[in-house]
This record gives C-alpha cells, structure tokens and sequence, in this order.
C-alpha cells in the first residue's frame, strides 16, 4: 500500500472513530448541575453525594450519562442565563437546591424536569399541590427546617440572653416562610429577634456592626448559598463580636463558628440521583412524591467557646456528632 493511500485510509478511520464517539456523546443523556454559589468544600460533599447516588443505580459519568455543572458564583442574576445554557446544551434535568436557584431554574425553563436536593418546603412556595403528587416539573428532596433548633442552642448557652440577631439573603424569595418560623421560635424561648438582611458578602461587616449596635446576644444564619460559599468571613465576625453563632454549614464550624446544626446534604444529593434516574426512564416529575430531608448533624467548635469564655453544656456535647477541639 502507498502511503499516501495509508494516510488516506488512516484518516477515515480516524474521522469515523470520531463520529462515532461524538453520536454516542450525543446519546448519553446529559443532566445539568446548578448552584447559586461557588464550587467550594460546602457543595462538593453534595456533589460527590450526587455521584454517589448515580453510581449505585448503574450510571458512569462520561460512560453513559454526562453531567454538566454551572456555578453563579453568588450572583443571583446569572442563574437564568446559566439554566438556559444548560438547556440549550441538551440537559434533560436540572439538579439543584436552593429556594433563588429553583426558582429561578424554573422561571427560564419551564418545562424543563427540575430535581432539588434542598429547599424551602414546596407547598408554601407553591412548587406542589401535595408532597405525594407535586404535580408539576419540580420534585425532589426539601429540608424540614431546623431554625428553632439554632435558637435553643443559643440559649442553651447563653441562658440569661434576651437578644439574638439572625441573617438573612435579602433576594431568597423563600424569606417570608424564615420569617414565620424564626419569629415563632423566638417567640416560644421568650427571645426577642433581630432580623437583618443583606444583599451580597460585602455588606456582611455592617450587619454585623447593626447587630452589635441592637445589643445581639448571639446569632443564627439563614441557609443560603451565598452563605455558605462565605461561612469563613461570617465565622470571622462573629469571633471578632464575641458573638456565639450557629449555621446550617459544617465549614462554618472548621472557620471557627461555634455551632453547625446542618442537614446531610450529601445524603439528600444522594436521594435526589434515583428522582434524576427514574425521570430519565420516562417518569413525569409531578408523579414523583417528594421526600422531607431530616437528617441532621450537631458539630461544635470548643476552641471557639473558649475564646467566647462560655461552656458548652454536657446535654449538647452529647448529643454532638463532631467536636472540634
């Protein structure tokens, strides 16, 4: 054989090679991972969680499913653009958690399959006619909040407070559900209740400086992703105001906040893969029952209750999953 004809014939196969490796790209359903934060510590143990999930059901990333991730890096308003591009790039289902980003997802792709791992309760946001039968294009796993947990330990250790400060995402549409159940639980401990929202990290300091001027005798943080992504530099504040402080993130507490009282996010992630499967065998989403997501971890920091010269009491290291010392 000449080699012009070898090259030749080596190139066809080449080019058929790789025709046939992109048609089978292009068969492999493709499944879109979107988060209002950045792609930090605080979600990738969701995401591995997720993977976690996928591989018990027989799915192998770039085998025979494709994942495609988008990160809004705080910003709310990327998150429409970004649900579009993954769509436009052939995701057949959107996975996320987060009350701005499900909402947002839905809002630029409505009949596009969302799957959540985390989020405000469904009904109240109007997601679902009922948890059994949702009956639209959302489903999925949602927390049973666990705010009035972040007041007891509060006052578990600091019994003699009569102020606490809690923070909140101005832009979470999810707020007015927080907000009733903040105030209730502050109302129940004989509590008074200082709300402060802000917008983006950089006005973290002056909320923080607002909640020294109110006489805050400790503090509690909304779940949020912006949150989440940042829980060094509210950790760090709260140290700097001798403020004890609980979040629903585990970073928090490694940053030097002195409670995390925060659901298993990889463990719902993990749920949410068999919600992805079955939607990708021809379930519709609004006939999947939605599951409430409850299984929590208490982690406690007594290098941080030292530095705020309080004592954690024997009932809440015991019932404590993790102390760091």
């Amino acid at each position: 054989m000449k080699r012009r004809d070898f090259i030749t014939l080596l190139g066809g196969a080449v080019a058929a090679l790789s025709s046939r490796v992109h048609a089978q790209q292009l068969a492999m359903p493709i499944i879109g991972w979107l988060y209002l934060g950045s792609e930090d510590p605080s979600i990738r143990h969701a995401l591995e969680g997720f993977r976690s999930g996928l591989a018990e059901l027989g799915y192998a990333e770039g085998k025979n499913i494709r994942l495609l991730y988008r990160y809004a890096d705080g910003h709310a308003d990327r998150l429409s653009a970004l649900t579009i591009e993954l769509v436009s790039l052939g995701a057949m289902v959107i996975v996320t958690a987060g009350t701005t980003t499900i909402r947002a997802a839905h809002d630029a792709a409505p009949n596009v399959p969302i799957v959540t791992w985390g989020g405000a309760n469904p009904l109240f946001m109007g997601w679902a006619r009922t948890l059994a039968r949702p009956g639209g294009m959302i489903t999925g796993v949602f927390e049973i909040n666990a705010n009035s947990k972040k007041f007891e330990l509060l006052k578990q250790v600091q019994p003699q407070a009569t102020t606490f400060g809690y923070l909140m995402n101005a832009t979470n549409p999810g707020n007015p559900l927080w907000r009733e159940v903040v105030n209730d639980a502050a109302r129940a401990l004989h509590i008074n209740l200082e709300i402060i929202e802000v917008k983006e990290p950089s006005e973290f300091a002056d909320a923080f400086d607002r909640m020294r001027s109110l006489g805050v005798q400790g503090v509690g943080i909304n779940l949020d992703p912006v949150f989440a992504s940042n829980a060094a530099m509210i950790a760090e504040l709260a140290l700097r105001d001798k403020l004890p402080s609980v979040f629903d993130n585990a970073d928090f507490v490694a940053a030097g906040g002195l409670f995390a009282f925060t659901n298993d996010y990889a463990y719902l992630a993990r749920r949410s893969a068999s919600y992805v499967d079955q939607i990708l065998k021809g379930a519709a989403p609004g006939d999947l029952a939605m599951e409430q997501g409850n299984v929590y971890k208490l982690l406690v920091n007594l290098k941080t209750a030292k530095e705020l010269g309080i004592t954690i009491p024997p009932s809440v290291l015991a019932r404590a999953d993790e102390v760091l010392e």
